[in-house]
């Protein structure tokens, strides 16, 4: 580095001397030393007095200039990642103002008039319920928080949530798992346990993958600067210390650990509520979260609705009417659902449109005092669906909401009165405690 200074001392003299006229200290000594009538020529080259102040100056400022350092403390990487969750925020807040002006070219619903008042979701880190726009951002937050617990566990879910090309996660996840295995295999190999940071593949393959440097650094690798042969400059390498043969186990247990990772995903708040009968219960108003249109859509839709009137009226091939169909379909991310149930009380949630219908089956069962009881759920147009049937709802045309109709099995319920029992409460309390009316 003090070399480096030394240069740009040079530069900066050779510089400030003028073109042609390299100054060195034989010829300063000269050009001090020199007859008058030799002055007004040496004049016309030698630095001013303004540009020997700005050069000053300037070389002040680069032998202030501290050298860069490596930064690889956890607190580093978090405030690394806040910077970038922060960047990320302000852009979502970007796409969101940007959504809200296209939307607002839609006529509104009344929020008052929703039969819900729109799509959330709970982190299965924190517990806590999101908005669709808030998730990502939030889930981020809440994996950095857990590197304070357990940063081989918080660094592999970064690996898994923050990158999205699944294949590029794989490349990454399979050279680190070779690293660790050279490592077991070879512990003395010095070769093994030294990362070359600009090696071409760890720059392609690793580097560029979110949470890979975090988990070799959570399995003991520790950054270091060495000299490099051909080179001025010193480069970054992540090394290993020597490991008693049970670290090399546990090394081998977070290895499995990464590779058993996944992603860290928001899970789907269902929103269950229960309302008391009403003749309102085929009316459905849908906040724009449910549908996977853009707000231009949205206004046309309704129009589609109305043509699709007059295409009934034409002949069409099946495989015509599939095709649209699938496109229909298409169109729904998410689906309101309600059971109407024997009592004439109505079970309300939401799903995801791809859901499948063992997905609806659980909810309702979960949302019974007695679910273990055989029952039955009824499509509109008298379809009995089928839990075992791998048939995602919208295949059903169960999007974007629909009103079923709940049955007891009728054989167990005969036997139930043959006996002299009485039909079971049906709702759990937590869910009567809170039953509404619909508008």
């Amino acid at each position: 580095m003090k070399k480096f200074f030394d240069n740009i001392k040079k530069d900066i003299q050779f510089k400030s001397a003028g073109p042609g006229k390299k100054l060195t200290e034989e010829s300063s000594t000269k050009c001090e030393g020199a007859p008058s009538s030799t002055s007004a020529k040496q004049s016309r080259h030698a630095p001013t007095e303004g540009a020997q102040r700005a050069g000053a100056a300037a070389l002040a400022r680069i032998e202030q200039h501290p050298r860069p350092k490596v930064h690889t403390s956890q607190d580093h990487i978090r405030n690394q990642v806040k910077r970038e969750l922060e960047a990320e925020s302000a852009t979502l807040a970007g796409k969101e103002k940007a959504a809200t002006a296209e939307e607002s070219k839609v006529p509104m619903k009344d929020p008052n008039c929703l039969s819900v008042s729109g799509v959330y979701f709970t982190c299965p880190l924190t517990g806590a319920t999101l908005t669709k726009s808030e998730r990502e951002v939030h889930l981020k937050e809440a994996i950095l928080m857990r590197f304070e617990e357990d940063a081989v566990e918080a660094s592999v879910m970064m690996i898994y949530t923050f990158n999205k090309d699944k294949d590029k996660v794989k490349a990454a996840v399979d050279i680190i798992s070779k690293y660790v295995d050279n490592i077991c295999k070879c512990p003395e190999e010095e070769k093994y346990r030294k990362i070359k940071l600009s090696n071409k593949v760890f720059q392609e393959k690793v580097r560029s993958v979110e949470g890979s440097r975090e988990f070799l650094q959570a399995l003991g690798f520790i950054s270091i600067m060495f000299p490099v042969e051909g080179q001025e400059e010193e480069e970054e390498f992540l090394v290993l210390p020597e490991h008693s043969p049970d670290a090399l186990e546990l090394m081998k247990e977070r290895r499995d650990r990464l590779q058993r990772g996944e992603p860290v995903r928001a899970q789907l708040d269902r929103q269950p509520q229960a309302f008391r009968p009403s003749p309102n219960a085929q009316r459905f108003e849908l906040p724009p979260e449910f549908y996977n249109l853009t707000a231009e859509e949205l206004k046309k839709e309704q129009q589609q609705r109305s043509d699709l009137v007059d295409k009934n009226a034409m002949l069409r091939t099946k495989a015509m009417r599939e095709k649209e169909e699938q496109r229909e379909r298409r169109k729904y991310n998410y689906t309101l659902l309600r059971i109407r149930l024997p009592d004439g009380n109505l079970l309300q949630g939401t799903f995801y449109a791809w859901d499948r219908v063992s997905v609806l089956f659980e909810f309702v069962r979960d949302s019974l005092v007695d679910g273990w009881q055989p029952f039955e759920l009824i499509a509109p147009g008298g379809q009995k669906l089928q839990e075992a049937e791998e048939v995602a709802l919208a295949e059903h045309n169960l999007v974007p909401a629909a009103l079923l109709t709940f049955a007891w099995d009728p054989a167990v319920q005969a036997d139930i009165a043959a006996a002299g029992g009485k039909s079971p409460t049906l709702l759990k309390p937590e869910l009567l405690e809170t039953i509404n009316t619909l508008n």
